[in-house]
């Protein structure tokens, strides 16, 4: 474990957040080599995502037609559903450390809105590969997001780039210290944006083909839209599996995700069985997505390369956090299916089970004083590192394939709008 005591704010506890002006409240800067020196994995991690949205809207417009929309709207979606998260106590259940851009109160990380795309857009691409009918191309849209999610909950949460709330209810069963829950939201939202949005394309362009263009000011209103409604026709998707299961029965939240997985998994199946005739490769066809596999490349690697080279005791995260408090009061949760659950309104910084994160890295250990919310939190080493590295590289491998399948050996790649024009003349 390095000794960082020297970095601005180590040790420095906060109850209250005072800010210079609006603006400063508005967006925080933080200096690379402070970010560097205090989480290295997440600023790797942070700047990927920066590289990875801009490489997918330059795909994206190189596509043209509806594709630099799809890219807006699932960037409106990310806006939506972390807004919502950080404003609704009922829903706050993680804090994200700071990078070198933090916007609205230290809160909202620029890369995080990022990820949205970054997961969503590939996901979309390969949609539209594999021709499926229409029932299933939204189902398939959030499992293969959940593909992308895998390494990047995994391997982030480990290095201390968020922290979880320690008794939440609905995240309280986790996997390598990720809920269970998280991926169930991956899966739904990723299906509820998909579905709005093609959704949204027929009722206002009367076209929901991926080749279609319905004009601008109809296509942006379709990506906002789709935007807005994601959240809510993902919180639609817990309802009659999840919340029945795991509230009333005590049924534990992985059975619910496989469950779900499981049952959208064979609807794709079932329904790549009855593809259009497009949907398989043609003799002499060569699809070769350069671009798109750059990008899932970086994305993946960045991971791979957490769990072989980093230590996650050499990272601190100086920010915010759950705030400290008595161990024995707690907050009611009130779930969709209207049942009152229960989670600790502190972090009782005594007796928590998050195993990722401790104090040791503070003089003496020093745990921080109740009523904190700006504090100092430490990296914790792997136990195994063998098992995480040996499991990101099923997770890398597996998706690999997966990816491949849809893109170089479905159909073929999607036309560019202004070649699609040219072949009608």
């Amino acid at each position: 474990m390095l000794n960082k005591s020297h970095l601005p704010g180590f040790g420095v506890e906060i109850k209250e957040l005072k800010y210079d002006s609006f603006l400063d409240w508005l967006v925080a800067v933080r200096p690379l080599s402070e970010a560097w020196e205090a989480q290295p994995s997440f600023l790797l991690a942070e700047y990927a995502y920066y590289v990875l949205a801009v490489l997918m809207l330059s795909h994206a417009f190189y596509l043209g037609g509806r594709w630099p929309y799809m890219w807006l709207g699932s960037l409106i979606h990310g806006l939506v559903i972390e807004n919502i998260s950080m404003n609704i106590p009922d829903i706050e259940n993680y804090w994200q450390s700071q990078t070198t851009l933090v916007f609205i109160g230290r809160k909202l990380p620029l890369h995080i809105a990022l990820i949205y795309p970054v997961f969503e857009y590939p996901a979309h691409y390969a949609v539209a590969h594999l021709r499926l009918p229409r029932y299933a191309q939204a189902l398939m849209a959030g499992l293969l997001e959940v593909l992308m999610d895998l390494p990047y909950d995994i391997m982030c949460v480990r290095f201390l780039h968020w922290s979880w709330h320690d008794t939440d209810p609905n995240i309280y069963d986790r996997h390598y210290w990720v809920p269970w829950n998280s991926y169930y939201f991956h899966l739904s939202f990723g299906v509820s944006f998909y579905f709005f949005l093609q959704l949204w394309r027929r009722v206002l362009t009367g076209d929901d083909s991926h080749g279609h263009h319905g004009g601008t000011g109809k296509e942006i209103l379709c990506a906002v839209l789709a935007g807005i409604c994601g959240m809510p026709g993902g919180v639609l998707q817990f309802i009659p599996l999840y919340h029945p299961l795991h509230d009333v029965f005590g049924v534990h939240s992985e059975n619910t995700l496989l469950m779900i997985a499981g049952l959208y998994t064979l609807i794709v199946w079932c329904a790549d069985r009855r593809a259009d005739h497009g949907s398989r490769p043609q003799l002499g066809q060569r699809n070769r997505p350069y671009l798109m596999g750059l990008c899932l490349l970086l994305h993946y690697s960045v991971y791979w390369v957490m769990a072989v080279f980093f230590n996650p005791e050499d990272e601190i995260s100086i920010g915010l956090h759950e705030q400290v408090g008595p161990c024995d009061v707690y907050q009611d949760v009130h779930t969709a299916f209207g049942m009152t659950l229960k989670k600790r309104k502190y972090l009782c910084a005594s007796d928590y089970d998050e195993g990722y994160f401790d104090f040791k890295c503070l003089p003496g250990g020093r745990r921080p004083a109740h009523g904190a919310r700006w504090y100092t939190v430490c990296g914790v080493p792997f136990s195994n590192r063998a098992e995480y590295v040996s499991m990101l590289t099923a997770v890398v491998v597996f998706s690999w394939l997966v990816f491949y399948q849809c893109l170089c050996r479905s159909g073929p790649q999607v036309v560019r709008a202004r070649q699609q024009k040219m072949k009608r003349f």
